[in-house]
């Protein structure tokens, strides 16, 4: 078996259209085909591929301790994302990986879902922000 790639990371959520929104306006994904699942939820792409499947359930989950810290994407358009996080009043950080020519962007999502967005060095430099 070889693995060829990632394919989605599924969040229940009792803020589904707060979700969508954050989603769509933060990180430019859209709401795509979805299987008629008997639960209510959506799919969120980027470009043709849907990385968020969005489950709502009705009251807010409960999570003793997490066991999975973030998720990640790989990007590009650095400023144009801390500008739109600004603008959001959104707060997040900047970080450089050690020894890696990579730049984070955290920041978390409407749930407290932690998100980091991973930008080339060179992007983050003509971002102004490495």
């Amino acid at each position: 078996m070889k693995i060829n790639g990632f394919s989605h990371v599924n969040v229940r959520t009792s803020r589904l259209d707060d979700m969508i929104a954050w989603y769509s306006d933060i990180l430019d994904m859209h709401p795509g085909p979805r299987p008629d699942f008997r639960f209510g939820g959506a799919w969120l792409y980027a470009g043709d591929k849907p990385f968020i499947h969005l489950v709502e359930v009705q009251s807010e989950p409960r999570v003793a301790e997490t066991k999975i810290e973030h998720f990640a994407f790989d990007a590009s358009g650095m400023g144009d994302l801390a500008a739109k996080l600004e603008a959001s009043g959104i707060t997040y950080t900047v970080d450089r990986v050690p020894g890696f020519p990579l730049v984070q962007i955290n920041c978390h999502d409407p749930d407290g879902n932690h998100i980091h967005i991973d930008f080339s060095l060179d992007d983050a430099k003509d971002a102004g922000l490495a």
